[in-house]
């Protein structure tokens, strides 16, 4: 059983809003570094919320720059899935030091547990019965358009050579990921795809790396992204937008019963088929085992999407994904953002501390669903509780919906994308579209000093998928 190594008040420094705040932190003998908001009545960890968590393991402790209020210590740590630095202070230098001196003995006694990789990569590649015929490479695919490009890389329209079949390959740069320290967000990326089957994500073909990038094949949704559509018509009715909704609703429910958290919702990640159904894309922030009660703390999401309880310095759960959905609608019903501000901090602040306010034109059912889900308290947000998704479902705005129905796809889509043919690209962005398909050029010297080689990624679908 863990046991308590030291304990006492220290100040953290938030990292969004940078204010110094008093945290009761417990080191344990397991490497974990625990923080609350009240010191806890006793030993027993579990009867206080945890509102920090950092692992030791690995980790440097430098002293700061003093202060006249503060003695600082900077401790860069293992948090969830990469590497972060934190700031502390205490109220006299000698405090200061014996936590130093402490937290740097600790650490020398905790050995990082690891597996090989490619033990690892040998058993997933048996388990999915692959072999070097069923294996695709770039070579096997035509690259025909841009259809759009974030920090990691490209998506591009590509038609597999053999079958004529058209799909989209998400490109990611090796070097980049490496050097962003992205290596887990985009393993996980890989896992979420291969077991997610439902009639509102995407799925994944194939996938399978060169020696400078890492591509997944996934299905080419010829509708484009809602951001696209609603930018041409500023925002939606809202039988169109509670149609969305509850597509979202049921895959957001779909994945939280795999215990994923998807941490990235919004409009450019959701896109339309051609028939005018959801389909939920990109999950490089998706956070696996997860389940309802558990928490995780890695900073990620678009900054005008992100939960209160993000950027207030506390671990989060799955309630982050109904905060995300409360932002989307009200794009849908009310043509803009709920919180904006070209200053980050300035936003954050707002997140955290502003009331959401609405329009009057629309109705007090949407109301009542957008001021539900956008409910700062992640315990009294609505789909925030153990029920889940059941409390949306249940929801006046969703009165009229038949859930199996929208499941099964039988409720008519209130819009039709326009597509002539199986390689339209009208739907997407000209900005990507018109663009030559070329790939970027990685930094060759990133690889040649990795050690890492991605060997977990290489999948390919079973026919049936």
């Amino acid at each position: 059983m863990s046991r308590t190594v030291k304990e006492g008040w220290l100040y953290k420094r938030g990292e969004y809003i940078k204010n110094y705040r008093p945290r009761y932190f417990r080191l344990t003998s397991s490497g974990e570094l625990l923080g609350y908001k009240n010191k806890p009545e006793s030993t027993d960890n579990a009867r206080e919320p945890v509102e920090n968590k950092f692992s030791i393991k690995d980790c440097t402790v430098t002293k700061g720059k003093d202060s006249e209020k503060f003695a600082k210590f900077n401790l860069k740590c293992l948090q969830y899935e990469t590497f972060v630095e934190r700031k502390f202070s205490c109220e006299t230098v000698e405090e200061r030091d014996n936590w130093v001196q402490v937290l740097q003995d600790h650490t020398q006694h905790l050995l990082e547990a690891t597996k090989p990789a490619s033990a690892i990569g040998d058993l997933l590649e048996e388990s999915l019965g692959q072999t070097e015929n069923t294996k695709k490479s770039l070579d096997d695919f035509e690259i025909m358009k841009v259809l759009g490009k974030g920090t990691f890389g490209k998506v591009y329209m590509a038609k597999e050579k053999c079958s004529g079949e058209v799909f989209a390959i998400k490109v990611l740069r090796k070097d980049v990921v490496i050097q962003k320290e992205e290596i887990a967000h985009t393993m996980t990326e890989g896992r979420v795809l291969r077991m997610s089957q439902h009639p509102f994500l995407t799925s994944l073909h194939y996938s399978f790396q060169t020696d400078d990038r890492l591509c997944f094949v996934m299905d080419y949704v010829k509708g484009g992204e809602l951001f696209f559509h609603i930018a041409r018509e500023r925002k939606f009715t809202e039988p169109r937008a509670r149609f969305y909704g509850c597509e979202i609703t049921l895959a957001l429910e779909y994945l939280h019963k795999q215990n994923v958290v998807y941490r990235d919702l919004k409009l450019e990640n959701l896109l339309l088929d051609h028939e005018g159904h959801i389909k939920i894309t990109d999950f490089g922030l998706c956070k696996e085992q997860i389940k309802y009660g558990d928490t995780c703390k890695t900073f990620c999401g678009t900054p005008e999407y992100l939960a209160p309880e993000i950027l207030d310095d506390r671990d989060y759960g799955r309630a982050v994904d109904w905060w995300g959905l409360g932002v989307v609608l009200y794009e849908m019903l009310c043509g803009k953002l709920p919180f904006y501000n070209k200053n980050h901090e300035t936003l954050f602040e707002m997140i955290v501390m502003s009331e959401v306010k609405y329009p009057n034109n629309i109705s007090p059912d949407a109301k009542s669903i957008l001021a539900g889900l956008l409910t700062k308290e992640p315990t009294k947000r609505l789909g925030g509780g153990a029920r889940g998704a059941a409390e949306l479902k249940e929801h006046a705005f969703n009165g009229s919906v038949d859930w199996d129905d929208a499941y099964n796809k039988l409720i008519p889509p209130p819009f039709v994308p326009t597509v002539d043919s199986l390689e339209d690209t009208s739907n997407f962005d000209t900005m990507f579209t018109n663009e030559t398909p070329n790939f970027t050029p990685v930094n060759t010297g990133v690889l040649e000093d990795n050690t890492y080689t991605f060997n977990e990624f290489t999948y390919v679908a079973k026919p049936d998928m």
